[in-house]
């Protein structure tokens, strides 16, 4: 009797698993419940990521942590957490819904701070908050698999909370002409820079087609103007540690003001002369380092890099230097004032005067041949080497210029502005000190020259 029901038992079985409603649903089962490949790769990729996503909250976390915050390493891991879970389930709402928690968790802690009775507090907690929302981002990132991305945002959140007072001290320690500065070449940079077109147009002036890479050019201002903001930082932090500080850096930011410094340096103690002088070389040293890195930087990439201008600079460069240490008194001291770290209206006139000399020289390399851009080039490195050297650049681009007439123009533009600072020496009142700098500058101006004219000739 057991043993017939048990047979009848077993046919049954069989033929439900033989029927067609239990095959659909065994062939409906998810991919990954399933014991194959695919399904262990797409489960390890997402509990990977989940997992990274929990380690990037833990290191958002560290800073607030250490500061002694209520949200620390547990609170940033878990929220990350909850975004990379909610991303995971693919539901919109669930994102949101979670999003909306942070921030309402955020808007309290805030509110705490606000209500704290400690300044410190108050901005701290605002910070938190702020962060907590970040945390909850970058947990959403990587499990969108945007993995860079939520790195990126997790390191770079990290290193601003861990920069706190170094950034409270850089803006608390600036004046309103530095503000003012930087805002302004936010705008030249970060504004006008994208608006411009990015492929080359041609000016008709006076009939003759003057090609313009208008991109390319303003980036070379731009590049210019934050070099000279760069340098006035340096020299404004450490411009009282040395030689080495006020002419170099001080000639990147402004060569006028060493000249005029040092005139005063030598008017008030006139054994200083030795050290003055190496100023005004290391001056010119830096403005030849910065034409040649213009020459290089903007010929890269066009497979018609401009290397010949690495011997005539690097010569006014190496020479400078060279002079400088045997000159000098590498103990001397001295304080440089500069004011006005960037001016847009100076940005602009530097933009102009480029204009101007690459339309002009154009113009005088056509009817003129080698000579009269030779000419254009020498006068304009009287008010802007640069200027000079950028236009150089853009017309070797172009194909209007060959590499030796724009190495030589080159040299001729920084050459302008050496003798610039020699007529600004001569204007002080110790003729002994002009007569050297002119001297050492002339020497410094021939071994250029003979470089050039190895190199070219």
């Amino acid at each position: 009797m057991f043993e017939s029901a048990v047979a009848e038992l077993s046919v049954a079985l069989a033929d439900a698993a033989s029927s067609p409603a239990v095959a659909e649903a065994a062939a409906s089962t998810p991919q990954l419940l399933q014991t194959g490949p695919m399904g262990d790769d797409a489960l390890d990729s997402t509990v990977a990521r989940i997992a990274l996503a929990a380690a990037l909250g833990m290191f958002l976390g560290l800073e607030r942590e250490w500061s002694q915050k209520t949200a620390g390493i547990r609170t940033f891991s878990l929220i990350s957490l909850l975004g990379a879970v909610f991303v995971v389930l693919d539901r919109e709402t669930l994102l949101v819904v979670g999003g909306l928690l942070v921030v309402v968790q955020g808007v309290l802690l805030a509110v705490q701070g606000l209500l704290a009775d400690r300044e410190e507090d108050e901005g701290l907690s605002l910070t938190t908050s702020t962060s907590m929302l970040v945390a909850y981002g970058v947990g959403a990132l990587v499990a969108a698999e945007f993995v860079i991305e939520g790195v990126t945002v997790a390191v770079l959140s990290s290193l601003l909370l861990v920069l706190k007072r170094e950034l409270h001290d850089i803006a608390w320690g600036l004046s309103r002409e530095e503000l003012r500065s930087a805002s302004e070449f936010a705008i030249l940079a970060f504004v006008i820079y994208p608006l411009l077109p990015s492929e080359p147009v041609e000016l008709d002036v006076l009939g003759t087609p003057v090609p313009i890479e208008a991109r390319v050019a303003w980036l070379m201002v731009v590049m210019v103007a934050g070099i000279g903001i760069v340098n006035y930082a340096v020299v404004m932090n450490y411009g009282g540690r040395g030689i080495a500080v006020t002419g170099f850096f001080g000639g990147l930011a402004s060569s006028a003001a060493v000249v005029g410094t040092m005139i005063d340096h030598v008017r008030q103690r006139p054994e200083a002369g030795a050290y003055a002088i190496a100023a005004i070389l290391l001056a010119n040293a830096a403005m030849a380092l910065r034409n040649l890195g213009i020459a290089l930087v903007f010929t890269l990439g066009g497979g018609r890099v401009l290397y010949g201008a690495l011997v005539p600079l690097g010569a006014i460069v190496l020479g400078s230097v060279a002079i400088a240490v045997y000159a000098a008194d590498w103990s001397e001291q001295v304080e440089m004032e500069l004011v006005d770290p960037f001016s847009l209206r100076n940005a602009l006139g530097f933009g102009l005067v480029f204009l101007a000399v690459l339309v002009l020289g154009s113009l005088a390399e056509i009817h003129l041949g080698r000579l009269g851009f030779y000419a254009t080039a020498a006068a304009t490195g009287l008010v802007s080497s640069a200027g000079a050297t950028a236009s150089a650049v853009m017309l070797y681009r172009v194909g209007d210029l060959d590499a030796g007439t724009a190495v030589v123009a080159i040299l001729l533009a920084t050459a302008s502005s050496v003798l610039v600072k020699v007529a600004l020496a001569g204007l002080g009142p110790d003729r002994n000190f002009a007569y050297r700098v002119a001297g050492w500058s002339g020497l410094l101006l021939l071994g250029a020259g003979a470089a050039t004219a190895a190199v070219t000739i």
